[in-house]
């Protein structure tokens, strides 16, 4: 059976993680070894409380016209037809913009079920426009510093909040690795953080791994289509199908932390708990050396360049 991830706690250091030369420990092989890494207790239950208030709040006064109302879901076919038909989507990146949940909405648009029970993901840019997710993004936990190069230049890619407020269930998150959409030359310089604001367990959705499976490359990307295309955006390659049995889950407490390679597969299952499974995530990208592909659906503007993680 599939091993245990390594669980540590919150001293742990993370600035190694991005730069293995640095450090020999145990700690930096093991998310090298499995491709994501679990951090108990990193943000104290008052920080996630407040994270939590704030979404909600967020959620209580967004305003979205019908018309721009699209469902979020990573099936393929089903994020071609809502996600990638929509500008909403594509030029959400330096915005905060939602995205609802499947079957909350009629053919035009409107709210089968209250508004506040039907987002599914509050993105991308949390981290520059409101005071909470930002100050949480640059924090002095997150702002780790490496000892291995003079100069590391780290900046934040895109950030997400994800309500999950009950009954209304969260979709599953279908298999997939996070570089199909966040591409760079070389692979290996992005890595996500997922901030369990609740206790996220198997019944309400945590996530699930396959342990190394971010040393085999990516088969598939999603890059903006040509001009005149039906959609904003294309798939290129194919997703392989993936064993159901090398998957492990993963559930993790309020205020834990897990760092995802951006290779790494991952997925979470349908939340049909009678539990909600608030998260707040984000990436950063070592950008030293790195190209950000141009063909990425995500991209800086002159708005909202890709800010440097340290302040």
């Amino acid at each position: 059976s599939p091993r245990k991830p390594l669980v540590l706690q919150r001293n742990s250091s993370l600035g190694n993680l991005l730069y293995p030369a640095a450090c020999c420990s145990a700690v930096t092989r093991e998310f090298h070894q499995d491709g994501f890494l679990v951090l108990e207790h990193f943000f104290t239950p008052e920080e996630c409380d407040s994270m939590r208030e704030q979404i909600q709040g967020i959620v209580a006064e967004m305003e979205v016209p019908p018309h721009c109302r699209t469902e979020f879901s990573t099936k393929e076919g089903e994020q071609l037809q809502a996600q990638g038909s929509s500008d909403y989507f594509l030029t959400s990146g330096d915005k905060i913009r939602f995205f609802f949940e499947k079957g909350v909405l009629d053919e035009r648009g409107n709210f089968l079920i209250p508004k506040e029970r039907s987002v599914s993901k509050i993105g991308h840019a949390l981290h520059a426009h409101d005071p909470v997710f930002k100050q949480i993004t640059h924090s002095p936990k997150v702002q780790v510093k490496s000892k291995s190069t003079k100069c590391p230049v780290l900046v934040v890619l895109g950030s997400r909040g994800f309500p999950s407020p009950q009954p209304a269930p969260l979709a599953a998150v279908t298999p997939h690795q996070d570089a199909t959409f966040l591409h760079t030359e070389p692979l290996g310089r992005v890595m996500g953080f997922w901030i369990a604001l609740e206790d996220a367990t198997q019944e309400n959705g945590c996530l699930w791994f396959i342990p190394g499976s971010h040393t085999n490359g990516i088969t598939r990307r999603m890059v903006r289509a040509a001009s005149g295309a039906s959609t904003c955006v294309e798939f290129v390659g194919s997703e392989p199908t993936y064993d159901d049995s090398q998957f492990i889950p993963v559930p993790i407490s309020k205020g834990g932390l897990i760092l995802i390679h951006g290779e790494v597969v991952h997925k979470s299952e349908l939340n049909s708990s009678q539990f909600s499974r608030h998260v707040f995530t984000f990436h950063i990208m070592e950008a030293k050396d790195t190209s950000w592909s141009k063909d990425n659906w995500l991209q800086p503007t002159p708005e909202l360049p890709f800010p440097p993680l340290y302040t």
